[in-house]
């Protein structure tokens, strides 16, 4: 599973928590929004969507799962799209919180991060001088004091509390210690292959950029998880095209959108996901790879069907 493959899985993360306040407007917050966003970006070539929810008077993240439960039916009904919940939510969250869309909605993937992590967004703080929203700039302010907590016992108690929901996660690394992480987690018998390895790369407090950090990922991952393993990438902001098509002539799997990056090029908004999309989709073409869809998304990750999710 490791090995070069022609067709590549596109993930679009459509309106984040733990990466992006509201400082684009472009960025999807209400129920309708984030339905026609998510829609939008599988017919632009996603094969799967990631989700999270926000208050629709002011954009501020929330793990409410009768937020999701008011657009996940919209999508459902107009796309085949694969959907990913996030089990993250935002670092101020705590665990029970964060895990109640999983755990109630029963989606086919549920992204999970292999660790604490210091998750450092201030320095957003030099490029964005105004907010919509009361909340944000504090938000930023508080993140040089701030720890993404998802200690051994949490990620074990998403793990087995997920466990009949058949939900399988993506499995979200943000430096090597995580896929060692993931490597614990497997030789417990609590993560099942095929194991979907999101490797995330220029979050302030996990691993950087450069080719040579994408390049030590990789080799970690394929050391511990072999054939075992899809592998995909995120890169945030400016360097979301680069290393997605980077570790797509590697054989990788990519994930764009607005959660990622607000950036469709130097100083130009995204005002869209679906433009992301196509973003990426002409380099994947570019190279010679095909774009794999929903369907065959969910045979690839053995994912359990759309018929058997709760929404």
């Amino acid at each position: 599973m490791a090995a070069p493959q022609n067709k590549v899985i596109v993930t679009c993360a459509v309106t984040g928590a733990i990466h992006t306040p509201t400082m684009s407007p472009y960025l999807p917050i209400t129920a309708d929004e984030i339905a026609k966003a998510s829609i939008a970006a599988a017919q632009a070539g996603a094969a799967i969507v990631h989700l999270h929810a926000r208050k629709p008077e002011n954009g501020q993240p929330s793990q409410d799962p009768e937020l999701f439960r008011a657009f996940l039916p919209a999508i459902a009904a107009q796309s085949d799209v694969v959907i990913n919940l996030t089990t993250g939510g935002a670092p101020n969250m705590l665990v029970e919180e964060r895990l109640q869309p999983a755990l109630q909605l029963k989606p086919e993937v549920a992204s999970l991060n292999m660790g604490s992590m210091n998750f450092g967004l201030y320095p957003m703080l030099e490029r964005y001088k105004e907010f919509q929203h009361a909340w944000e700039r504090p938000y930023l302010e508080g993140s040089e004091d701030r720890v993404f907590r998802n200690t051994f016992k949490e990620i074990r108690y998403i793990l087995e509390s997920c466990a009949d929901n058949g939900t399988r996660f993506e499995i979200e690394c943000y430096d090597t210690s995580h896929l060692y992480t993931a490597a614990h987690f497997i030789d417990r018998g609590i993560l099942k292959p095929p194991f979907f390895i999101q490797t995330v790369f220029g979050l302030l407090g996990g691993i950087g950029t450069h080719p040579d950090d994408v390049m030590h990922m990789r080799r970690t991952a394929e050391r511990l998880f072999g054939q075992d393993y899809y592998w995909s990438v995120l890169g945030a902001g400016r360097s979301q095209i680069p290393i997605a098509s980077m570790a797509a002539a590697m054989g990788g799997n990519v994930r764009v959108g607005l959660e990622d990056s607000l950036w469709d090029g130097p100083g130009k908004l995204a005002t869209d996901n679906a433009q992301q999309v196509k973003r990426i989709v002409s380099v994947l073409e570019s190279l010679n790879l095909q774009v794999a869809t929903p369907d065959e998304a969910r045979a690839m990750l053995q994912l359990k069907g759309r018929q058997a999710v709760s929404f």
